[in-house]
């Protein structure tokens, strides 16, 4: 029987040491490729923003950008970064057999469940670019800076970086999709499984090539969609490219801000129907007890989705603003 699906990489592990060294010294299990994937996208981000600023675009004739200048602007952005992805994450997603974070808002940030470490689990990319976007401003604000010439700016590089955050979920076998039949269908160790006795859950193991007989156990592990890589290179470098192309041929400051929040927006909607969308949230427009693995219908919309939805509207906004605000001191000059 031929197999027309891939297994997950059994050496790939979130924990960036092997288990038999941290059985040995536990600190070491605080190391985890998804953390470290964090520090790859922020340094990437900085080098990309660094390549910008050296061929002038945040430049004014009274003003020459500095490497200071962009560690304090990238610092307040992320720390800001942070700040929403965990609290919009703890608020929006949080399911119901966690912890009411409504009702103890200061478990957002504790790090220990049931006297354990766990670390900050949960990010959430829409609170993140809310949370990032208003340490921009703020940062802009404070230091008297263009605001829309350096988020531009910081535009070009976010998607870089971002590509190093979903190969983070990769290796922490996460946020996988849904269901497929496709052939680079991937078997998640940590996904929900199926009972053999479903006649669906034949048929698609038959259609995957997969032999239920060969397995005593009485569920199965079907193969999903590697959305987490789809997010890496349509979300991440595919939009890297788009913005990268436009960097020098914006017709005004604030076109690149609204581009890439369109162009985010319209691709992280697409791929949200490959994209295993949260049990407990279910699909908010459509059938909102529709099946969650397979795609079923392109009506159900997912609350990532929605978001995007704002996404798009929210960069056409920027556009129109930055246009009209660019237009009024044009006007300005020519007097």
């Amino acid at each position: 029987m031929n197999l027309l699906y891939v297994q997950y990489p059994s050496w790939i592990h979130p924990t960036i040491f092997p288990e038999s060294l941290i059985e040995k010294l536990s600190f070491l299990g605080l190391f985890r490729w998804y953390g470290l994937m964090y520090i790859f996208a922020f340094v990437t981000a900085f080098y990309v923003l660094r390549k910008v600023r050296r061929e002038g675009a945040l430049d004014t004739p009274t003003f020459k950008a500095s490497d200071d200048d962009l560690f304090s602007f990238i610092a307040w952005g992320i720390i800001f970064l942070l700040l929403g992805a965990r609290i919009f994450s703890t608020l929006v997603y949080t399911s119901d057999g966690d912890v009411n974070y409504w009702r103890k808002p200061w478990l957002i940030f504790w790090p220990f469940r049931n006297g354990k470490f766990t670390g900050l689990a949960g990010m959430s990319y829409h609170g993140g670019f809310i949370g990032g976007l208003l340490g921009m401003i703020l940062w802009c604000i404070v230091h008297k800076k263009p605001l829309w010439k350096w988020v531009d700016a910081m535009c070009v590089a976010i998607p870089a970086g971002y590509t190093f955050g979903r190969l983070g979920n990769f290796l922490n076998g996460e946020l996988y999709g849904r269901i497929t039949t496709a052939p680079w269908g991937m078997v998640f160790p940590g996904a929900e499984r199926f009972s053999k006795s479903l006649d669906w859950v034949k048929d698609f193991a038959s259609q995957c090539g997969m032999d239920l007989a060969a397995d005593s156990a009485l569920s199965v592990n079907l193969p999903r969609h590697p959305s987490q890589l789809y997010e890496a290179l349509f979300e991440g470098l595919f939009v890297f490219l788009i913005i990268w192309c436009f960097r020098k041929k914006k017709p005004f400051d604030g076109f690149l801000s609204g581009l890439y929040t369109i162009s985010y927006g319209v691709v992280r909607f697409v791929i949200e129907y490959f994209r295993q969308p949260d049990a407990n949230m279910g699909f908010k427009l459509g059938d909102k007890n529709g099946e969650l693995y397979t795609n079923v219908s392109l009506l159900n919309i997912s609350t990532g989705q929605i978001l995007c939805f704002l996404m798009i509207l929210g960069g056409i906004a920027m556009i129109v603003i930055s246009g009209i605000q660019s237009r009024r001191l044009q006007k300005q000059e020519n007097k």
